[in-house]
């Protein structure tokens, strides 16, 4: 009697992520252990088409249950292209942690866990050049998605041909991410058409200053500097009319253990890196949000050190005649 086939399923786990942290806009990027899990087992049965479906947690959104729709999918079919690899017909299981279109890398997690998908059902090894630009290609910027795969404090720039050059750095232990995320979605779109096509010099030069001085402060554990290196001219002013509440916070008189506050990528999530009173810190953020009568949701993060992972697993397909559930 002929054993049932083995069913090969590959899981993958994406933390989430934040970008810009101030005034390195469209440049750095921070891991957060905050995570989109999903699994990918291939259908043997004649005939099978992909599907998925999606299970999220309070004050995440659900995924599109039509797999042509479903990010994950796309970015996996986005990479088939690229590299001409073929994908059989798989169940798409996700879970998610991450709030939809609120700041935090939602989709950025999506397209790394699709790409990364690809790669490993045809037995790929997953190169970060190549990870990186078709992200990036499905993304719109590389901050995120360079965190995503990476994990840990990184930093990206956008050569002439397309492609990313990123680097990842060690992130201080002591520092943690308090995120606080307002009940309502802001699309990247709509944070992204609020902004000035040109910039003045003195703005560009500001930005360029506080992000190099957020580098050195780091290196040299000068975190008394992060509070001036993370502000910016750039994005945060023009995205306070989408985000009620945001130029309040960004106004907060310090806190102990507050070393810095910004706007999480596009919004409307709002961070703030500490070393301590992360209570006190949140809580007064989710009180400038109150103050426009909006409810918010506060997470207590630390950074994730590792970006995406994947496991593989095989387990024996049903018997001839049973029904899969």
């Amino acid at each position: 009697m002929m054993n049932p086939p083995r069913l090969q399923t590959f899981e993958v786990r994406v933390p989430a992520s934040t970008a810009n942290l101030g005034a390195g806009f469209d440049c750095f990027g921070l891991a957060l252990e905050l995570f989109l899990a999903v699994r990918a087992t291939v259908l043997l049965e004649p005939g099978a088409r992909t599907r998925a479906r999606s299970r999220t947690e309070p004050g995440a959104s659900p995924l599109p249950r039509a797999a042509e729709q479903n990010l994950i999918f796309r970015a996996m079919l986005h990479a088939a292209e690229k590299e001409d690899l073929p994908l059989p017909p798989l169940r798409i299981a996700a879970h998610s942690a991450i709030p939809v279109a609120g700041g935090l890398g939602s989709s950025a997690a999506a397209v790394v866990a699709g790409i990364a998908l690809t790669f490993a059902i045809n037995r790929r090894a997953l190169p970060v050049d190549a990870a990186l630009r078709y992200a990036k290609e499905m993304d719109g910027h590389p901050d995120n998605v360079a965190a995503a795969l990476l994990g840990g404090f990184t930093v990206t720039c956008v050569r002439a041909d397309g492609s990313v050059a990123a680097v990842r750095k060690n992130w201080p232990a002591e520092i943690r991410v308090v995120a606080v995320t307002p009940n309502f979605y802001l699309p990247t779109a709509s944070a992204r058409a609020v902004l000035p096509a040109n910039v003045r010099h003195v703005d560009a030069i500001y930005n360029v200053q506080r992000s190099a001085l957020f580098l050195a402060a780091l290196d040299e554990r000068r975190y008394e500097l992060l509070w001036d290196a993370m502000q910016d001219r750039l994005h945060q002013s023009h995205r306070q009319e989408l985000v009620p509440g945001l130029a309040g916070i960004l106004r907060m008189p310090r806190i102990p253990g507050l070393l810095g506050l910004a706007l999480s990528g596009a919004g409307p999530s709002v961070i703030a890196l500490a070393t301590g009173h992360f209570a006190e810190i949140g809580k007064a953020i989710a009180g400038q949000f109150e103050r426009q009568n909006i409810q918010s949701t506060i997470r207590h993060l630390q950074v994730a050190n590792a970006g995406q992972t994947l496991v593989e697993r095989s387990s024996f397909g049903p018997k001839r005649g049973a029904t899969e559930q």
